[in-house]
Parts: structure tokens; C-alpha cells; sequence
């Protein structure tokens, strides 16, 4: 590993967010709803996020939790929502669409895409749940999109390495291939050497848990505790990146 590996780090409120980059993240996906995958932030998290950080932020375009076959009226959400980041200062949209036979949607990507542009656009782990997923890259070449997110078709990358790593072979530089999927300061190092892939997205091996004062919690101890990205631990990764790379270099 001989260049800088880019760090996005998957965050879901504005504090986190800032966390992220104090800790020296090159980028940030915004979601809501991690515990179903990703949805769409609200309106004022994506624009207090885009006012704190000075590193790009990544809007989620996402109407719901599970798959990734959408209706017309959910496709409609979806356009006002990019719409939305990009009035309130995102730098770019994650997203994906499927069809019921489980490749591309080419064209409510395009239309997406072109709703998105000149934003970038990523196309987020619903590449996993493709057919072929060699042939979703090429799709997603076709279509222009920068980067896709994945975990290898499986919960997480050290399993789907193996698969991350001939998706990178594939795209020969066509497109960047994200890698994803628990990934964390005890893995990281082999996933990278084992995949090549130029950039991660990390979340929860980020974050710490935050408990909620037992005063609020109202006898449901349930909600005791929640997750916050951690600035100490995104810094702990970025220096374990350079030092990576300091190492074959």
C-alpha cells in the first residue's frame, strides 16, 4: 500500500459529525436510522452539518429501511430529497436502486443522477444485493457515478474481501470502490492489503457509547444508551492509515 487511503466515516447527527472531522476524516456519510441500514437525515441535520464541517458531507437518499425496489411515489421522495442537499450544501448523495430481478435500475438511476448532478454521487451497498455485481459496476460506469460502497455480498469486509478485491480489479480505476462492513483498527490492515481498495467507510468501530441519565430514563431502561462517533477513535484509524502507509512507503 503505497497511497493514501481515503477515511469516510458513517455518522448520524450533527455532533458526530463534527467528531468526525476533528478526528481527521476526509468525509462523512450522513444518515439516519443506522439501526435499519440508513435513511434520509432530516433537513436541519444536513444543514447544520453542512454549516459546521468544512470536509465534504455525503447525504444518504434513502426513504426507507429494506430493499432497494422502489415505487413511483417513493422515487418522488427520493428527487425532493436530493433536492434538498443540495440547497442546504451537501456535497455529494448516496444512493441505489434496484430492479425486482435484482440488477441496476439504470433509469430512476439516471434520473436520480441527474437530479443529483453537479453533486457527486455514490451508489451505497445495495450493489450487495445485486445479481452480478461486476455487472452492477459496469452499469454504474455507464452511468457516471464516482463510487460505490460495499461489503463484498457479506455482513462485513474481512468476509467479503475476496469479492471487494476482483470488484476493484474489474473497475480498473473506472470507478472507486468503497470498501465497507465492520471494519475497525483490528481489521483494517488486512482488508486494505487484501482488497487494494483506495477508500473505507467506517462507523460503528468509531463510536462510543453515551448513557442517558437515569433521571430521563423514566423506568425504561431500554433507551439507557446510545452511540456517538468518537474524535479520539477516527484519529486512532487516520493514523493507523498513515502509518500504513508510511510502512510500504
Amino acid at each position: 500500500m503505497n497511497r493514501r487511503v481515503m477515511i469516510e466515516i458513517c455518522v448520524g447527527d450533527v455532533e458526530s459529525a463534527i467528531a468526525a472531522e476533528v478526528g481527521g476524516a476526509d468525509r462523512v456519510e450522513l444518515c439516519d436510522n443506522l439501526a435499519v441500514g440508513g435513511t434520509t437525515p432530516s433537513a436541519g441535520t444536513i444543514a447544520e452539518v453542512c454549516r459546521w464541517l468544512s470536509i465534504p458531507v455525503q447525504v444518504l437518499i434513502r426513504p426507507r429501511g429494506g430493499d432497494f425496489v422502489y415505487s413511483e411515489r417513493e422515487i418522488a421522495v427520493m428527487r425532493h430529497d436530493i433536492e434538498a442537499a443540495k440547497a442546504l450544501g451537501a456535497a455529494g448523495v448516496v444512493l441505489g436502486v434496484l430492479t425486482p430481478s435484482a440488477t441496476v435500475d439504470r433509469d430512476l438511476t439516471m434520473a436520480l443522477i441527474e437530479a443529483a448532478r453537479p453533486l457527486s454521487v455514490t451508489f451505497h451497498r445495495a450493489i450487495d444485493q445485486s445479481l452480478e455485481p461486476r455487472d452492477a459496476v459496469d452499469a454504474l460506469v455507464a452511468l457516471g457515478v464516482e463510487r460505490v460502497l460495499t461489503a463484498g455480498r457479506c455482513t462485513n469486509a474481512l468476509e467479503g474481501s475476496s469479492t471487494i478485491a476482483s470488484l476493484v480489479n474489474h473497475a480498473q480505476n473506472r470507478i472507486t470502490i468503497m470498501a465497507c462492513g465492520r471494519i475497525s483498527a483490528d481489521n483494517l490492515e488486512t482488508i486494505i492489503r487484501q482488497t487494494q481498495a483506495t477508500e473505507v467507510h467506517i462507523g460503528s468501530a468509531v463510536c462510543r457509547a453515551v448513557a442517558t441519565p437515569k433521571h430521563a430514563l423514566g423506568g425504561d431502561t431500554s433507551e439507557g444508551s446510545w452511540n456517538r462517533t468518537d474524535a479520539q477513535r477516527v484519529a486512532a484509524i487516520v493514523s493507523l492509515i498513515e502509518e500504513l502507509g508510511n510502512k510500504s512507503g
